[in-house]
């Protein structure tokens, strides 16, 4: 199994650790070709508008969209999951659109307000090591939409079939158990 990262921004080299640890390989993704060697993709935390604006200037807007036609699972994790959302609280225009989710950027405060909790997320057994850095969250689940994990009464994760959205940063701790879920979303798909 090949697992992409989107190499635009962010922690690709700590999401590639981690991919590799679950048991797949881990592929840095910088032009809209590499996606047809792939089984699914990351899209890494980062700061969403500029990730927007190099993904349209990479032609991977509509790339990306093809490729979640396909089925193929794409996972964003913090701004990744902004990328994926079909509405984003205050602004006129979402990236990718694929997931029936409303979001709010940098809805737990400024850098100075990251925090770390555990969480207990819908389908691993204990509970997961979740680093939140100017953390989205998700306002709004639509139908098909399954939420995974919560934080003081807010979406912090969820998943609607082949796509999966978490507000944290997984790859920032040495825990591999929510790239091994995608990974098992991944084999469900193939």
């Amino acid at each position: 199994m090949r697992i992409g990262v989107l190499a635009l921004q962010g922690a690709v080299a700590e999401h590639i650790a981690l991919i590799q640890k679950a048991g797949a390989e881990g592929v840095a993704i910088k032009r809209t070709e590499q996606l047809d060697d792939i089984d699914g993709i990351i899209i890494p935390g980062g700061e969403s508008t500029t990730i927007g604006k190099l993904m349209r200037t990479y032609q991977f807007i509509d790339a990306l969209r093809e490729f979640s036609r396909q089925g193929k699972p794409i996972f964003g994790t913090c701004a990744g999951m902004i990328i994926l959302a079909k509405e984003i609280k205050g602004q006129e225009e979402p990236h990718l659109a694929l997931m029936d989710i409303q979001v709010e950027r940098n809805a737990f405060g400024r850098q100075r307000e990251s925090f770390e909790t555990d969480l207990d997320i819908k389908g691993i057994d204990k509970d997961v090591r979740a680093v939140f850095i100017r953390a989205p969250l998700i306002e709004r689940v639509g139908e098909g939409v399954d939420v995974l994990a919560t934080y003081r009464d807010t979406i912090v994760a969820a998943r609607q079939g082949h796509l999966l959205a978490a507000s944290f940063h997984p790859e920032l701790t040495d825990d591999e158990r929510m790239h091994a879920y995608f990974l098992d979303m991944v084999r469900e798909t193939r």
